[in-house]
């Protein structure tokens, strides 16, 4: 392989999902968490383009600025692998890599802002690496921008419920959700996490407890059925202030696509006076989508259902509907916090 530019420029200091190097996208595998840590190499050839888009499809990286990082990234990585190649060959190749990324995960809009970030580059390759890191840099930067407005809305011995995974895994930083939390604990606030599980793949389980304990964040999990009485009592005897989670898709009405599950916390969270919460960066939002009824949800396999990381828990034969996503109307959510500050849509 030719020289690569590296991603980041600096190596990471916390968490990360991705790198890029000389060897290519190093991609760590979130399936495997938290009982392995295990990092996969994808080159700049067609396979690595393939085994990428089937790593997305896979859940091998998830969340949705991640999703479009890892999709960037990929391109980058092949448009540097193409030296030799002639300029008719290298749009062809991108554009046929470009369709196959877009069809990986259909709600997450943030992929298809990062995909058009890399088409409307061209046939430069070095102006494709630009667009792709700076997809990822700005996505650090409203991460870090997104943590230090949201930690305004926390006081000193908060306790913070959550649904699925919205850290350092999650995105091209510090995390969306979970980024909030981690900027106030830097000001010194002592802020704790409840986290739900997050069925059927318990992203909240896997992935949120694991990253709060690695970053020294009290947490407590809970199933997904415990939210209300959680809402009610508060772990431990520590009420619950806030509800912060992360977002696939914000339509033009403020109505919000997440990981399923997120509509009943909010219900729960409207029914306790807990304010509700959506920290999810520009990106995020489509002005194009007019309401929750137009995002397209992806349903994915009932296997995932009817089993529990392999193991059968439910008889093989049984009907099984898996969206992937819920909406949560706008009315139930107290305020979106982006990397332009904290604001309303209703």
């Amino acid at each position: 392989m030719s020289t690569v530019r590296p991603w980041p420029a600096e190596k990471a200091t916390g968490l990360q999902a991705f790198f890029v190097d000389d060897d290519g996208l190093h991609l760590l595998d979130q399936r495997e968490l938290p009982l392995r840590e295990v990092w996969h190499i994808f080159g700049g050839d067609d396979d690595g383009l393939e085994s990428t888009a089937r790593a997305i499809e896979s859940l091998a990286v998830r969340g949705a600025p991640a999703i479009g990082g890892a999709a960037a990234l990929i391109l980058a990585v092949w448009a540097q692998a193409q030296s030799s190649t002639s300029k008719e060959h290298f749009v062809a190749g991108l554009q046929r890599h470009i369709t196959r990324l877009r069809r990986t995960r259909p709600t997450a809009v943030n992929l298809f802002v990062a995909l058009d970030r890399v088409a409307a580059a061209g046939s430069n390759p070095e102006a494709i690496v630009d667009a792709a890191y700076g997809y990822c840099n700005d996505d650090a930067a409203a991460c870090k921008a997104m943590g230090d407005h949201g930690a305004d809305l926390l006081n000193d011995g908060d306790v913070v419920v959550t649904i699925c995974h919205t850290g350092a895994l999650a995105t091209c930083g510090q995390g969306t959700a979970l980024g909030v939390v981690k900027s106030a604990r830097r000001q010194g606030k002592d802020i704790a996490v409840v986290a739900l599980e997050t069925r059927p793949l318990l992203q909240g389980a896997r992935l949120t407890a694991w990253e709060c304990l690695r970053e020294g964040i009290p947490v407590t999990l809970i199933t997904d059925g415990m939210a209300a009485a959680a809402l009610s009592r508060g772990p431990g005897g520590r009420r619950i202030r806030r509800a912060f989670v992360g977002a696939d898709r914000i339509a033009n009405n403020g109505d919000t696509a997440n990981k399923i599950g997120t509509f009943s916390l909010s219900v729960s969270c409207a029914h306790h006076g807990v304010p509700f919460h959506v920290v999810a960066p520009r990106s995020t939002f489509d002005d194009a989508c007019p309401d929750g009824a137009a995002i397209p949800i992806e349903e994915r396999d009932p296997l995932e259902v009817r089993t529990a990381r392999g193991t059968p828990t439910a008889p093989v034969d049984v009907s099984v509907w898996n969206p992937a996503f819920d909406v949560t109307p706008t009315s139930l959510i107290e305020s979106f916090v982006s990397e332009q500050g904290v604001f309303r849509r209703r």
